[in-house]
């Protein structure tokens, strides 16, 4: 049964027995859950609803989830939102279309439900990780991250990321000089061991790089591995 601080998920899925299937599972498990069947319903429940996060299908009524995706990112009050987009389309270009506009994961239809919630859980146990005191703060240049608030600053100003995009820019603060593998990636920041394409890094990479510009050349690809972050000149 779900307790009153249970986090809230809203579902947004078009197919009936689908939808019934995650909201059980979801419940299941303790979370409260609200859900719509149409793009256009989905946006009218984030902001009636404020859910924690939203389960979002590809192929939607009225508005498709990768428009829904485009417009909770584009909106400063549900910029960081989680989300984890469902599509039943298996080809590369759709998943990675959707990691571009934001999601922070996708499941392929069709899932185990057990899956879902598996990523769900991962997904909140990052964003509610306590860090340690003596790592609260990464700087890099004009750069602040502060784990405690989930933040990231450059000259001051906050710069709004995705719960999987401050994943990855953590690990990389973390690591400096060192080589990541994308499967040591998709393992630390997804939480969970992930089957999915290593291609999901190379889009996140990409967007933390478009929303970061001063990281363009500090993040480098090392090619058929992964990536690493440049170490800082201190003698400079």
């Amino acid at each position: 049964m779900a307790s009153p601080t249970s986090k809230k998920i809203l579902v947004v899925e078009d197919e009936h027995d689908i939808l019934q299937l995650i909201k059980l599972y979801l419940e299941k498990e303790g979370f409260r859950t609200v859900s719509a069947k149409t793009g256009t319903e989905g946006l009218q429940q984030v902001k009636q609803e404020k859910p924690d996060l939203v389960v979002l299908d590809l192929m939607l009524p009225e508005i498709d989830g990768l428009e829904v995706c485009k417009r909770l990112r584009s909106a400063p009050e549900t910029a960081m939102l989680p989300i984890i987009m469902l599509t039943a389309k298996a080809e590369e270009s759709d998943t990675v279309v959707g990691l571009e506009l934001g999601a922070d994961d996708y499941v392929t239809k069709p899932f185990s439900p057990k899956t879902l919630v598996a990523r769900i859980k991962a997904l909140f146990r990052r964003l509610e990780r306590k860090p340690d005191d003596s790592s609260a703060h990464y700087r890099y240049g004009d750069l602040v991250m502060d784990l405690a608030r989930h933040e990231v600053t450059v000259k001051k100003i906050e710069v709004p990321l995705t719960a999987k995009e401050f994943g990855l820019l953590e690990h990389l603060l973390r690591n400096p000089g060192r080589v990541l593998t994308r499967d040591i990636l998709l393992n630390t920041v997804w939480g969970y061991d992930y089957y999915g394409t290593t291609r999901t890094v190379d889009v996140h990479i990409r967007r933390l790089k478009q929303k970061l510009p001063s990281l363009n050349e500090a993040i480098i690809s090392v090619k058929s591995l992964g990536y690493k972050l440049k170490e800082l000149d201190r003698s400079a």
